[in-house]
């Protein structure tokens, strides 16, 4: 583990712990999601800010959990280029593994033009054994148009998570980092260093305690597909024209040096 992810740990031992059974009553999957892209250094700064005003997830014992996702396209990537040319309606199929329960779901995620996202998933056994889990078809099909059978896998992200929840429990904070991409089509691997994506999960625009706390760190809303920006990171032969701002800002994340400061 190097510096930061210290750091980073031995603040979330800090903070009060929450259960998946007590955050059951925030399942959120009908949701406006405002996401913010930062770097570790800001991260450790953040959790400095947080730690009287949110519970952290644990898990057997474990604050920071990782996660395994693989992301359905079809041939010509009808999924990564809704979003690329910024249709405010856009879908997203993938199979997640929460690894740490060891669950597996495929979820269709649906967001519309009021930017509101809906998520239904369906547990199936493993990553690559789903197919013939019933339902599954049949969701793709209604949320999405397509054929499941019609899909193929184009890109695996792995990462850690760590989620937050505020003392109301109105609202969910989810923080990943260490993210990892492997692309199906083309073998290429890629690794992110400093990033982090920060998501906040919420029912409406209800005020949140975190959104003043990050501009005071200058972090700032924007969008951010760990999806699509994987795909352009291990595709150079898609078109990518609208997310090179993005990949310039991860450029730029991951040249500042971590400076090291005392817990």
């Amino acid at each position: 583990m190097n510096a930061a992810d210290q750091q980073i740990l031995s603040l979330l031992n800090l903070m009060p712990p929450i259960t998946l059974d007590e955050m059951s009553g925030i399942r959120l999957m009908n949701r406006l999601d405002t996401k913010y892209v930062a770097s570790k250094y800001q991260l450790v700064e953040l959790l400095r800010l947080v730690q009287d005003k949110y519970y952290v997830q644990e898990t057997l014992g474990n604050r920071i959990i990782p996660y395994c996702t693989t992301y359905y396209d079809t041939d010509n990537h009808v999924f990564y280029m809704m979003h690329h040319n910024k249709h405010a309606r856009r879908m997203k199929v993938r199979v997640r593994t929460y690894v740490a329960s060891g669950l597996t779901f495929l979820e269709v995620k649906n967001k519309n033009n009021h930017a509101r996202t809906k998520k239904k998933r369906i547990e199936v056994p493993s990553q690559d054994d789903f197919r013939n889990t019933e339902g599954v078809h049949e969701l793709v099909q209604r949320k999405t148009g397509q054929n499941l059978d019609l899909l193929n896998a184009v890109v695996r992200n792995q990462f850690d998570r760590v989620t937050l929840v505020n003392k109301d429990k109105t609202e969910r904070l989810t923080i990943d980092f260490n993210i990892c991409f492997h692309n199906f089509e083309t073998t290429h691997d890629h690794a992110t260093d400093q990033l982090v994506i920060i998501e906040l999960k919420r029912d409406g625009n209800v005020f949140s305690p975190v959104t003043n706390l990050l501009r005071d760190i200058h972090v700032h809303p924007t969008g951010f597909s760990k999806c699509c920006i994987g795909m352009a990171l291990t595709d150079p032969g898609l078109k990518q024209n609208n997310f090179k701002p993005k990949l310039r800002n991860l450029q730029k994340i991951n040249g500042r040096a971590f400076i090291d400061h005392e817990i």
